[in-house]
């Protein structure tokens, strides 16, 4: 959709002024992350702003080090300008994620290009709290610095995990599957990078990975979609006109600890029957492996197993394809309960899940259908992530970028310099 710009009239204060000007930098800036470089001739033209305008915020994002000009844009009809467009050398955005299994951190561009990924593999559910937030703290130092040494600044860090968030506060109030409670995250990673100057959020990890999975699907996006990340746990994020569906104190998505079957395994929350003791990454490896398997060794790199159970897979191994079978049951059983709820115009199934992809794909629509009471599975489609454990860093930073799209004033100008303002306000006044 189109930003409209702010006009203001004769006499406006010089807050409103101020509001006006980065509404106005928001829509150049949206304009050229929507549509591609730009004149300025053209941005005036498409965005209604007047030339004048144009040229003075053109220049204040470029102070910011959020645009830069490029090619010569060729014109049919007079002469050619120099084009716009979003710089991706002077701000980032950063994601982290602890997750059961790993430690990651993701760094993306403002032109959503990642410039630098880690991952640590770490059994996390073993080791306490400040242990694991001072490794993530290490590893986000590593990258940070690595960010210093080339002249980048990050904008915000978003930390996903999977539990319930306050996010508000910064507090993981319960991840089950982890062990934690009330454990202040965003407190404890800013003392550990010695209180960066710009914001630390956390979310759910399955939030993030639903964030993620929309800008993934381009201008084309479905506006109602389900994300299920499969990890040890089950996470779900739930798109409802385009909006996240957060529910009233910010607990929604824990569709893991849905009661699917009587008995069973036990869960991390303590109880039997949850899905995702019965589809998680753990009941997977259970079933495929015996229990000194290196695919059941937690210290080794979760796509490295993944990749062996495929290889398992493709040879013909009974136990594995038997496993895979099981889990496919019961992933279209709890799916079809969501589908049901929520009938969604896209199930995606990422994390692990996606993984699986070759050996379920086909049989998970067909059994999805005897699963949802609508015909044909309510229209729902289903399909697999890309993004592989990437999904919810992505989104996190995503989150972060999305702010300074809409207040590219959060971002200092290079150099520490205030931009001027002197002349704006009778450009932008009618």
């Amino acid at each position: 959709m189109r930003s409209t710009p702010t006009r203001l009239r004769a006499g406006s204060s010089t807050a409103d002024q101020l509001t006006v000007r980065r509404h106005n930098l928001s829509v150049v800036l949206s304009h050229l992350r929507d549509r591609g470089p730009r004149s300025r001739a053209r941005l005036a033209e498409e965005t209604g702003l007047n030339k004048a305008t144009v040229s003075s915020l053109v220049a204040e994002l470029v102070e910011r080090g959020l645009v830069r000009e490029g090619e010569v844009e060729r014109a049919t009809v007079g002469r050619p300008g120099q084009s716009i467009q979003l710089d991706g050398d002077h701000v980032v955005a950063v994601g982290a994620e602890i997750n059961i299994d790993y430690l990651s951190v993701l760094v993306l561009s403002l032109r959503g290009s990642v410039l630098a990924e880690k991952r640590l593999a770490l059994d996390t559910a073993n080791v306490e709290p400040a242990l694991v937030l001072s490794r993530l703290g290490r590893l986000l130092g590593t990258v940070l610095r690595g960010l210093a040494k080339s002249d980048i600044r990050p904008v915000g860090l978003t930390i996903a995990v999977p539990g319930l968030v306050e996010v508000d506060t910064g507090v993981l109030r319960v991840a089950p599957n982890l062990g934690w409670a009330d454990v202040a995250v965003v407190a404890e990673i800013r003392r550990l990078l010695g209180d960066p100057p710009y914001p630390v959020l956390l979310d759910n990890e399955a939030n993030l990975a639903a964030l993620a999975e929309i800008e993934a699907q381009g201008p084309e996006r479905s506006a109602d979609l389900i994300l299920l990340t499969g990890a040890a746990g089950v996470g779900g994020g739930v798109v409802a006109g385009g909006q996240l569906l957060r529910g009233a104190f910010g607990f929604a998505g824990e569709v893991g600890h849905m009661r699917v079957r009587s008995g069973g395994p036990f869960c991390g929350c303590g109880r039997q029957g949850c899905w995702e003791a019965v589809v998680g990454l753990n009941a997977l490896l259970t079933a495929a492996a015996s229990e000194h398997d290196p695919v059941r060794d937690p210290s080794l790199d979760v796509e490295q197993r993944l990749a062996e159970i495929g290889s398992r897979a493709r040879s013909g191994d009974e136990r594995v394809l038997s496993a895979i079978a099981e889990i496919d049951h019961w992933l279209a059983v709890g799916a079809g309960i969501l589908v049901n709820v929520f009938n969604p115009q896209l199930l995606v199934l990422g994390g692990y899940f996606a993984a699986l992809q070759p050996w379920i794909a086909g049989s998970l629509r067909d059994e999805l259908r005897r699963h949802v009471f609508a015909a044909d599975a309510g229209g729902t489609r289903v399909a697999f992530s890309t993004l592989g454990f990437s999904g919810s860093l992505r989104g996190g930073a995503s989150q972060v970028l999305d702010r300074v799209f809409q207040d590219p004033t959060l971002v200092e100008p290079i150099g520490g310099d205030r931009v001027a303002h002197e002349d704006v306000a009778q450009e932008e006044t009618v």
